[in-house]
């Protein structure tokens, strides 16, 4: 697993945060969690207007091998959810970085301190992957 975009920051729970223009962030799975769980065939997407807590499930990810939550690493209200999941959640196996994303939020405050693309690396190698 070397492909790990620079421009996102990570959690050690494998969820990833990409910061969009105007201030909302985009937030998803990363590369090694869609591996994990393998063919992902349901998303359960959180709601629009939902206000999240910081390390609180926003989403369930369903594949033929387990179900896992999605966790959330800052605060704030999900303004818009990728509906195309919905018809299409191997999107997550295919383009977890890009297409398949899970929701973006408006952040409630300052930006969490998140791992970098390379101490993200350094947490997957301690993990023997």
């Amino acid at each position: 697993m070397s492909d790990i975009p620079a421009d996102l920051r990570y959690t050690r729970s494998h969820e990833w945060i990409r910061q969009l223009p105007g201030g909302e962030v985009e937030l998803g799975i990363t590369e090694h969690a869609q591996h994990e769980l393998g063919d992902v065939v349901f998303v359960e997407l959180p709601e629009v207007g939902r206000t999240l807590e910081a390390g609180t499930s926003y989403a369930v990810v369903e594949s033929v091998k387990a179900a896992a939550d999605v966790y959330c690493p800052l605060a704030g209200e999900v303004t818009a959810v990728n509906s195309a999941l919905g018809a299409t959640p191997e999107l997550i196996n295919r383009a977890p970085y890009g297409e398949g994303w899970i929701a973006r939020v408006r952040p409630a405050g300052a930006l969490p301190a998140l791992l970098s693309a390379q101490q993200y690396q350094q947490v997957l190698q301690a993990e023997g992957d």
